[in-house]
């Protein structure tokens, strides 16, 4: 099968309003037929995907930008968090918050741009990928891609669990392996003078080759490592953003709680109101039906009347003519 055929169709597909998605698959799947049975399949088992992938996607595809500051965000996060930085992320959380919530607002006017309104579930799915997106390089690709299928989130812990993500996961570049916060060590050398010592020396009379190593290693200067402290307030700074973060999630369920309870009593209000009505309507429809059924009645009747008038004057018409007849 050519995978870049149906990483092309993938990349058309999730491009579209998300009602037209099924249609859309069908007609590329038949279109590919003749390429074989094996890219047909394949298209047709491209997932649909969800709301809030959805929105993700055309968050990529129309504001780039976006994910391009919370990439950036991302690799500053995982920078500070290598270098034990407690107040650098306690800065970065404050700054991802304001991030992601323009972020979030952004797919919003993205989405009702394709016809598409974005709930307040739906949005909190949005946010939650795209706060994962700062966590892990491998959601960040994910998000980016374009070909996103299904929300994603992070504890701040494990890595973020990508299987069934993305539509074409070789579409989605590996991450590439990072050491932030780790200095790299320098390769131990030789000095000179040792290497001619050892070229030139008999083989009987060498020094060893592990000595001068171990001279060059003993004096390289090694990375100081962090003390008890500067672990203890780097985990403090964690701890206090992921508080902040908390508190600050807790807070929109509460308002989402609170906008809830009042859609539910409006539409319970509403659903009474049209009961009622729905009520009056039933009484007034059997009413109608009874007054319909008299009418009927009545009209049958006038028209039978009406029938007897018409052959009575008829007949006295007849009569007349007769007696006139006679007369003469």
């Amino acid at each position: 099968m050519d995978d870049k055929a149906l990483t092309a169709i993938a990349f058309e597909l999730y491009a579209l309003p998300i009602e037209e998605f099924v249609a859309a698959r069908t007609a590329a799947a038949k279109a590919a037929a003749g390429s074989g049975k094996d890219l047909p399949a394949a298209v047709k088992a491209l997932p649909k995907p969800s709301a809030a992938a959805w929105a993700v996607n055309m968050l990529a595809i129309h504001e780039p930008g976006v994910l391009a500051q919370l990439s950036e965000l991302g690799q500053r996060m995982r920078s500070a968090q290598a270098s034990l930085d407690a107040a650098a992320l306690r800065e970065l959380a404050r700054e991802r918050r304001t991030l992601l919530a323009t972020a979030v607002e952004t797919a919003r006017a993205v989405a009702e741009r394709q016809g598409r309104s974005i709930s307040a579930t739906i949005a909190a799915d949005v946010e939650r990928t795209l706060q994962a997106m700062t966590a892990d390089e491998g959601a960040t690709a994910a998000v980016q891609s374009r070909l996103l299928v299904q929300a994603l989130s992070a504890d701040g812990v494990d890595t973020v669990d990508l299987d069934g993500a993305v539509a074409v996961p070789g579409a989605v570049p590996a991450p590439r392996a990072t050491t932030l916060g780790r200095p790299k060590q320098q390769p131990a050398t030789v000095p000179e003078e040792a290497e001619e010592e050892q070229t030139t020396a008999e083989p009987g009379t060498r020094k060893p080759p592990d000595q001068p190593r171990l001279k060059a290693v003993r004096e390289t200067p090694r990375p100081a490592s962090p003390s008890a402290l500067e672990k203890a307030n780097a985990a403090l700074g964690e701890a206090m953003a992921a508080e902040e973060e908390s508190a600050r999630l807790a807070a929109d369920r509460q308002s989402q709680l609170a906008d809830t309870e009042a859609e539910v009593a409006d539409l319970t209000r509403e659903t009474r109101e049209l009961r009622d009505r729905l009520k009056a309507a039933e009484e007034q429809l059997d009413s109608a039906r009874k007054n319909l059924g008299t009418a009927a009645a009545e009209a049958k009747q006038a028209a039978r009347a009406a029938d007897k008038a018409k052959r009575s004057a008829m007949l006295a018409q007849e009569r007349v003519l007769r007696l006139g007849n006679t007369r003469d």
